[in-house]
């Protein structure tokens, strides 16, 4: 039966929360200040609290309310969502009941939200309201402290902090920091602690802090100043988690030493540095590319991890398909023309180029590259950084590239005329050149071309082939389940309907759980969802005319191309990953 709807005002008045001289005083208010939330005006005022509001708007709606002080939050709701999408949206399931789960919101005009629980949990999601606070502290209380498979993959955090090292421990024992991190005093740190850099201790925690995101297979580490402590987060699979807290008399001499590793001035806090650190652990080497800005409570600094080892995997080790990466080696064999990556920053767009001049790096052939900076060193290739400060740049070091005798040029990245112009003129003159764009998807590279000023003839004689890409986590091949979802649901996705199709029809895929081995994230590595257009006469010839990018891209995919959404429902079907993360690597906002 249908709930009777009530405005909010009206329901707090008869339920005798809220007077009329209350109402009027908070209606001035919001005329005064111009503040189209009344409840929140009448919270402020204290004139009703803040579960009443909620449970007000709720009435107003029309959908129910969950009072969670008073409502035990059941494991098998929870264990069909992950911890990540119940922290970014702020809900939390409350009760399954077959095929349909109870959802409170701080938001129930969220889609975004209950399209993801949708498709994590298979089941028909019943929207219902509730105080925001109380839902982040039944996300706590539910997913906290459970085994890996209860957090339908939202124990990563807890499990890295659970498998930090004795070193770190002891490190942090042995300067006789508090464990609490309430006993720590507000002020910073004095800079006579520095000195701290070089003690034992701090130098074991250091090196401990970067061996175990090593071990994690971190990409990234953020040491990040708080009030009242340090935070440690490692970015694993594309995604930050928090590995631990340091207490904050630590944060001084630790950020010391790692400023020290990485051949930084310690003394200078006021501007960003840049810097590296080399490592050498279980019989492998790692760089470590290290920034350093100031912020409020002290220097951030943030260390990419780059595993010397990992562009040697090959190209059939990227997520290709077999069509896919049969055609690029077919376009990086070719004597000439440009060959392009686009995507955003951290999608892997230097590890397919690295591997597809690794695959070209033969005694016959004469590759020269120039990057910003050099992340990984190729034996057999002359590699040069960009150093602007010496006055070279992408444009200075292609003109000195082409006395060289170069076969293949890699430019880093195209980022203005002037070095895209001297990389055509060096595609035009016999040789094969690789760069990468910042763009979403492929047939947009020829028009970003066309915007830094390139005339749209010279990149139709030159481009001949456009790869987009983004990187997606793998469902832990340990645990992950099956379930069924409609077909209906998957259409947004790519896929094909038939004539006369059933949309009710039921497809099995696959959502993460969570167990030891992906440490209770459900996700274990990553996989390249891709979009490769290949430059042919029809598409050279609309990119001179100027053709809109719409019609590029019906022209791109009449000749093959398939989009990154059904590269990524291909790797959905086939239980590599699931439906939410390619909804976040490859949707965006009105796509």
């Amino acid at each position: 039966m249908a709930m009777t709807r009530m405005p909010m005002v009206q329901y707090l008045v008869q339920k005798g929360l809220l007077a009329k001289e209350q109402l009027d005083e908070a209606l001035k208010v919001q005329q005064q200040t111009k503040n189209p939330d009344l409840g929140r005006i009448l919270v402020e005022l204290n004139f009703v609290g803040e579960r009443e509001v909620v449970e007000a708007r709720a009435q107003e709606a029309g959908m129910p309310f969950v009072d969670l002080d008073r409502t035990e939050i059941e494991t098998s709701a929870t264990n069909v969502v992950p911890e990540r999408i119940a922290k970014l949206h702020t809900v939390i399931p409350v009760k399954k009941e077959g095929m349909q789960l109870l959802l409170a919101m701080a938001n129930p005009r969220n889609i975004q939200a209950l399209d993801d629980v949708k498709l994590a949990s298979g089941c028909r999601v019943v929207p219902a309201m509730a105080v925001p606070g109380a839902i982040e502290d039944a996300i706590r209380k539910s997913y906290a402290g459970s085994s890996p498979a209860a957090g339908g993959g939202g124990g990563g955090a807890a499990a890295l902090q659970s498998n930090f090292t004795a070193d770190i421990r002891q490190a942090i024992a042995t300067a006789g920091v508090a464990a609490s991190v309430n006993q720590l005093p507000d002020e910073a740190v004095d800079d006579g602690d520095e000195q701290m850099a070089d003690q034992a201790p701090i130098i074991r925690l250091a090196n401990a802090l970067i061996q175990q995101a090593i071990v994690d297979r971190a990409s990234d580490i953020h040491v990040e100043p708080q009030q009242r402590h340090l935070r440690i987060r490692y970015r694993i699979d594309g995604v930050l988690m928090e590995a631990m807290t340091v207490p904050k008399n630590l944060q001084a001499p630790l950020i010391s030493r790692l400023k020290i590793m990485a051949d930084m001035n310690i003394a200078e806090r006021r501007v960003p540095q840049d810097g590296r650190i080399e490592v050498r652990t279980n019989q492998k080497d790692f760089d470590l590319r290290v920034s350093a800005v100031p912020t409020p409570f002290g220097e951030k600094i943030v260390m990419r991890i780059l595993d010397k080892s990992s562009i040697m995997i090959g190209l059939n080790k990227l997520g290709f398909t077999e069509e896919n990466q049969a055609i690029i080696e077919e376009l990086t064999s070719q004597p000439n023309g440009m060959f392009l990556c686009t995507g955003p920053t951290g999608s892997g767009k230097t590890t397919t180029q690295y591997s597809v001049l690794n695959k070209l790096n033969t005694i016959g052939v004469n590759i020269l590259t120039v990057e910003d900076p050099i992340e990984y060193q190729l034996g057999g290739i002359a590699q040069v950084g960009v150093n602007r400060k010496a006055g070279l740049s992408f444009a200075t070091a292609l003109r000195a590239f082409l006395r060289q005798d170069p076969d293949i040029i890699m430019v880093g990245e195209m980022r203005d005329l002037e070095t895209a112009e001297i990389a055509i003129e060096s595609s035009l003159t016999g040789h094969l050149v690789l760069s990468t764009l910042h763009t979403n998807d492929a047939p947009s590279a020829t028009l970003r071309m066309i915007d830094m000023g390139v005339e749209p003839y010279l990149i139709a004689a030159t481009v001949i082939g456009v790869l987009a890409q983004r990187l997606a986590r793998r469902l832990c091949p340990n645990c992950k389940e099956p379930y069924e979802i409609p077909v209906a649901d998957l259409v947004r996705f790519g896929m094909k309907m038939e004539a006369g199709d059933d949309m009710d029809r039921l497809v099995q895929i696959y959502r993460p759980v969570g167990c030891d081995n992906c440490r209770g994230t459900g996700y274990r590595g990553r996989t390249g969802i891709h979009e490769l257009m290949l430059v042919n006469d029809e598409i050279a010839e609309m990119v001179v005319r100027r053709a809109p990018l719409a019609d590029i891209r019906d022209a791109a995919k009449a000749n093959g191309m398939k989009e990154l959404k059904e590269d990524g429902l291909g790797k959905v079907l086939s239980g590599v990953t699931d439906p939410a993360e390619v909804r976040r690597v490859v949707f965006t906002a009105g796509h």
